[in-house]
């Protein structure tokens, strides 16, 4: 797959969200972004020429500036590679992608499945068991993002940060401003 970002959305408006994830990854500097929609109900597949990384901090300012611009698509990971959907295929992969990870750092295991008759345990556990560092559920350093797409598999090491929520940023981003009013409010 030559896709190197997941988007996920509601199935009623993904043909918005799909244009809506175009249109911010033009606004952002992308001159050609690819984005289609999956086979699967709710999921985008999208590649920019940005290191997808650094393009969910690019939306993530972008949004910071033009909100509501981002009303369609929920979430948007970077997809560092694609493997198989094979445990031991995944398992390399992530062995490969978390060397970024240092000693003492925390992590999780975020999976999710779909079109798979594997079960959680039987990935999360194996890879879980390559990385010599604290699980971490509530706070990590790292995520080890696993996206099981039926025959193909995404998998990232990153940092918490480096996928957007948009929902919970709309929320971090309002809180921020009534801070921001309050402070106003009592200097003034």
């Amino acid at each position: 797959m030559n896709y190197n970002l997941l988007a996920t959305t509601d199935q009623l408006g993904l043909s918005q969200a799909t244009s809506e994830l175009w249109m911010n990854l033009r606004a952002v500097g992308d001159e050609n972004p690819r984005v289609d929609r999956s086979r699967i109900k709710g999921l985008i597949l999208a590649h920019t020429g940005f290191d997808p990384r650094e393009a969910v901090s690019l939306l993530r300012r972008h949004m910071g500036e033009e909100p509501d611009r981002y009303s369609a698509v929920y979430r948007v990971m970077p997809i560092m590679a694609w493997v198989n959907t094979d445990v031991d295929e995944i398992v390399a992969e992530v062995r490969k992608q978390a060397t970024r990870i240092g000693a003492g750092e925390s992590f999780r295991v975020t999976l999710e499945k779909r079109r798979t008759r594997l079960r959680s345990l039987e990935v999360i556990e194996p890879v879980a068991e390559v990385i010599d560092t604290p699980v971490d559920l509530e706070d990590p350093d790292w995520v080890v993002l696993v996206e099981i797409l039926g025959n193909k598999t995404g998998v990232s090491v990153i940092k918490p940060v480096e996928k957007l929520n948009v929902q919970k940023e709309r929320y971090r981003l309002s809180t921020e401003r009534e801070k921001g009013a309050l402070l106003d409010d009592e200097a003034g």
